[in-house]
């Protein structure tokens, strides 16, 4: 008996909403014809950059260096948050991406910067239920299923393929700058011989053109996709209140065991939403690192080897005088 009423009660709470519907985009303004002039997203994407600039201008107001009559202090970042700011950007270019980049780190960092920061702000965004206080003001927009704000943005693929497009750009400019056209079309062949190097031209290059940025569009897509979706399941378990025919000790049960998983997935997607930022950024860095002068490299290795050989034979000669 108690079986049947839980097996009731999970599938009436599964049903009694939708879970997808707290994660998929909602359109708000619909033109005519039916296509949407406005969606929740967008909303987002708008608060995002609103977000971005002001918090930016503060964060840049509190870290510039002040007036000479402030003495050493000029030099010291004013506020917490700004400087937590300021440990986050510096940790990402000196730890992160000077290491693959080098000499062109400063060249690149304000690019990858709003890489970070633009995927993070929507993450966060996201997790927060902008788009349920919103239904809640307005019943009418509840029941249409429309807001115009709310949602993830970046579990949209529209919002993860723009960014991986301008990603592909970005690395694939930097590739040209660095090595010319020729050195470019050069590296997709890799050295191969020339039977088989049209074949290995295709390849790479569509690696380089479609595979690399169809990776990052769906590693971030699929993974802002599949844990919100966990979590609104997890709450909708609380809508096992309105099952008559599931006991009270059963909803308080299951209600408090949902509760603490939602929390538990809560604080993961709020991790999630820092790797996945850091994780796309990250890649940028890699993807524009791997089309360089390794030619150049190891023609220095080889020299750095032959001087540091020469050297030791001068010094064993002297060593025999």
């Amino acid at each position: 008996m108690i079986s049947h009423a839980i097996q009731t009660m999970l599938l009436n709470a599964t049903l009694a909403a939708d879970p997808s519907q707290h994660v998929y985009d909602h359109p708000f303004k619909i033109g005519h014809d039916g296509r949407w002039m406005w969606s929740g997203n967008m909303g987002n994407l708008v608060l995002s950059g609103i977000i971005l600039i002001v918090v930016g201008l503060y964060v840049a107001s509190r870290v510039k260096t002040g007036p000479e009559s402030q003495g050493t202090d000029r030099y010291v970042t004013k506020g917490r948050f700004a400087h937590m700011i300021e440990v986050i950007c510096v940790y990402m270019r000196d730890d992160v991406v000077k290491p693959l980049l080098h000499d062109r780190t400063n060249k690149y960092m304000p690019i990858l910067w709003t890489f970070f920061f633009f995927i993070l702000v929507n993450n966060l965004l996201g997790l927060l239920p902008i788009m349920d206080v919103v239904h809640l003001i307005n019943k009418d927009w509840a029941e249409a299923h429309i807001t115009p704000i709310g949602g993830t943005a970046t579990q949209n693929i529209w919002v993860t393929g723009a960014l991986a497009i301008l990603a592909c750009i970005v690395f694939n400019i930097a590739a040209i700058a660095r090595l010319g056209i020729g050195g470019y079309l050069m590296q997709f062949s890799g050295g191969a011989p020339l039977i088989v190097a049209p074949l290995i031209f295709v390849l790479e290059f569509a690696g380089q053109i479609l595979i690399k940025p169809i990776a990052l569009a769906l590693r971030l897509f699929a993974n802002m996709t599949a844990g919100h979706i966990l979590l609104a399941t997890l709450l909708g378990f609380f809508s096992i209140w309105n099952v008559e025919s599931v006991g009270t000790p059963i909803k308080g049960g299951v209600s408090i065991i949902a509760f603490f998983a939602a929390m538990a997935i809560f604080f993961l997607e709020l991790f999630v939403a820092f790797l996945q930022a850091f994780i796309f950024t990250f890649l940028v860095a890699v993807f524009i690192s791997l089309m360089d002068h390794h030619d150049d490299h190891s023609h220095e290795h080889s020299e750095h080897g032959h001087d540091h050989g020469h050297a030791h034979a001068h010094g064993h000669e002297h060593a025999r005088a």
